[in-house]
């Protein structure tokens, strides 16, 4: 049945059609009437951010580069490299590396550092009109000194001061630094440069040095008092130290006095004799038979009856 109805053609006319659709008709009658207009072709002015999204002409995101890093020396001392940080106002030493640098004129002060994480810090001290070699170029710098744990990779912080003092400029897709005095530029390629860090001349083997006290101490807890006495000869011996020493010697002292029985070689060697026990041999079947070595009958051994003297 549905099937036949789904087959059903009804031709109706147009305007029957229309007054079942209200919505349709008013729209034709407003269209005809002239009420509604056809919107022609028109061109959209769109801002340049909703331009650049439809184009995808936005240039491509990129990751963090890292930090830059620039190698400076102060005097003869030098110091390797110097993180360049625009978010610091100033130039940061730690006292470890003023100490290293010598003798340097300093200035206390009363300033306070806040850090980010909003603690508090008084500084050790300041230095001022510091020479720092950057490659050809010297600047006079000024450090606060705090009293810090040292970055061996990274010794110094150097602020946005002395950024303006050398006038740098940082290309941060070649990932290239400038330094600037007058008419005069030196260029530095962060990137070479961190494929090459410090290296650290000092090697350390404070675990091979515990496994042998560890070992040296166990074998001189388990060892006797005159050991412990001989293997500390050198060394100042405390007071029960002393006393095991002085037990000791008095041991060897009542050993002299007792009397010693010496016997001769040929003595022994009667007394080896005489203690000799006479084996219990058992029946051999008859091809074999009991050799002895020794006269007295003394280590005998089983060879073949069949073999005879030559």
């Amino acid at each position: 049945f549905l099937d036949i109805i789904k087959k059903l053609k009804i031709n109706i006319p147009f305007i029957e059609a229309m007054e079942q659709m209200p919505t349709y008709a008013r729209f034709m009658k407003e269209l005809l009437t002239k009420k509604r207009k056809v919107l022609e072709e028109e061109t959209m002015e769109l801002e340049a951010g909703c331009s650049a999204i439809i184009q995808k002409s936005l240039p491509q995101k990129s990751r963090d580069p890292g930090s830059f890093t620039l190698p400076v020396s102060i005097g003869n001392l030098s110091v390797g490299k110097a993180l360049l940080d625009l978010g610091a106002s100033i130039n940061l030493m730690s006292l470890s590396m003023l100490k290293k640098i010598g003798e340097v004129e300093v200035r206390p002060t009363r300033m306070t550092l806040q850090l980010a994480d909003r603690s508090i810090k008084l500084p050790h001290d300041i230095v001022e009109d510091m020479i720092v070699k950057v490659d050809k170029f010297m600047f006079l710098v000024d450090f606060v000194v705090m009293d810090m744990e040292e970055d061996v990779e990274v010794p110094l912080i150097l602020g946005r001061p002395f950024m303006k003092t050398a006038r740098v400029i940082i290309d941060m897709d070649d990932r290239k630094l400038k330094v600037r005095v007058q008419d005069e530029e030196v260029n530095f390629n962060v990137f070479e440069a961190m494929k090459f860090p410090k290296g650290n001349k000092n090697c350390f083997r404070i675990d091979v040095l515990d496994d042998v006290y560890l070992e040296t101490q166990n074998n001189f807890k388990n060892s006797s008092p005159l050991e412990k006495a001989l293997s500390m000869l050198d060394e100042e011996l405390d007071k029960a130290i002393d006393k095991e020493v002085q037990d000791v010697i008095d041991e060897l002292n009542k050993g002299e006095n007792s009397s010693v029985n010496v016997h001769s070689k040929e003595e022994l060697k009667k007394e080896e004799k005489d203690q000799t026990v006479k084996l219990e041999l058992k029946q051999l079947p008859p091809q074999l038979k009991y050799v002895f070595l020794e006269e007295n009958g003394g280590k005998p051994i089983i060879i073949s009856s069949q073999l005879l003297k030559e």
